[in-house]
């Protein structure tokens, strides 16, 4: 079963990675609200049969907690690509390294027990960070690092809202059910800000919408949620890794990201200080409620 286990959560890690050079693709032919919209609405639609079928699930639908977790998740979806329009592939994937970091230090000010073994992964990761937002690539602005890195904080707040929400039925009934809502979310503020959608996009741009829809969006959140059950939060906390990877790599080999001597001092510090957090955590006194980490997408 852990075998299982682990295999959910790198496809998890491998699928929100994919999600930063497919969304760089659409922004070639539509703004960031409208492809964030596209891309709830596609898994929106994929997720109904499992979010609508059974009254207990429907349920979910009158939690509040539930609700939160929607409405963050896709506000914050909405500021992260938003940013990801004004930064490189790679700067927008590396950034999201210093997730663990910024858990580390919400777990210490809610009285959870941080290592200090974690503290000098925080550290690292956040002197990854300021490489990359004091000296970011050519292809990138301090406005879009700036929305990049607020959008963490934003997924940060929908994981301690996760911590909150009812015991689901099944392992895809909160995913589902959050993803409608963070679709219903986006919607309003999609067509205030911008209008309709252009729906006249390339073929390729489809698939790549489609794409961030089943995989990026439903499979990725699921796939981590089926994870995370079933194994320590340390173990599950190495696989938030693969994102920033696979992210910047395909930013590097696919859309030509320049990888600067500051670029990689501070991607390397990210997840090194990221792999340090996880380690820390998995030193940590038994019985200590530890911290957590899950990727974005």
């Amino acid at each position: 079963m852990k075998l299982l286990a682990f295999l959910a959560l790198a496809l998890a890690g491998v699928c929100w990675g994919m999600g930063f050079p497919t969304g760089k693709l659409i922004l070639t032919e539509t703004d960031a609200a409208h492809m964030v919209l596209l891309r709830f609405v596609v898994a929106g639609v994929v997720a109904a049969p499992f979010a609508l079928r059974r009254a207990e699930v429907r349920a979910l639908f009158r939690s509040p907690a539930v609700l939160l977790t929607g409405v963050l998740y896709g506000v914050a979806f909405m500021v992260q690509f938003e940013g990801l329009a004004h930064v490189s592939v790679t700067v927008a994937a590396l950034l999201v390294g210093a997730m663990p970091a910024l858990i580390a230090v919400s777990a210490r000010v809610l009285g959870e027990k941080v290592t200090p073994l974690s503290w000098a992964g925080v550290a690292a990761a956040t002197l990854g960070a300021a490489c990359i937002a004091g000296k970011p690539d050519g292809a990138s602005s301090p406005y879009g690092v700036a929305l990049s890195i607020g959008s963490l904080f934003l997924f940060l707040a929908w994981l301690l809202a996760l911590r909150k929400v009812p015991p689901a039925p099944n392992p895809i009934a909160i995913p589902a059910v959050s993803i409608i809502v963070a679709a219903l979310t986006i919607l309003p503020i999609a067509f205030a800000v911008h209008g309709p959608p252009k729906l006249t996009l390339s073929a390729p741009v489809w698939i790549a919408v489609v794409a961030q829809g089943v995989l990026a969006t439903l499979v990725a959140t699921a796939a981590w949620q089926f994870g995370a059950a079933r194994v320590g939060a340390a173990s599950a906390g190495v696989f938030i890794n693969i994102e920033p990877l696979i992210g910047a790599t395909c930013g590097v080999l696919l859309f030509g990201d320049r990888l600067t001597a500051f670029l990689l001092a501070g991607g390397a510090l990210i997840i090194g200080g990221s792999l340090l957090v996880v380690r820390g955590e998995r030193h940590a006194e038994p019985g200590a409620v530890q911290a957590t980490a899950a990727p974005t997408p």
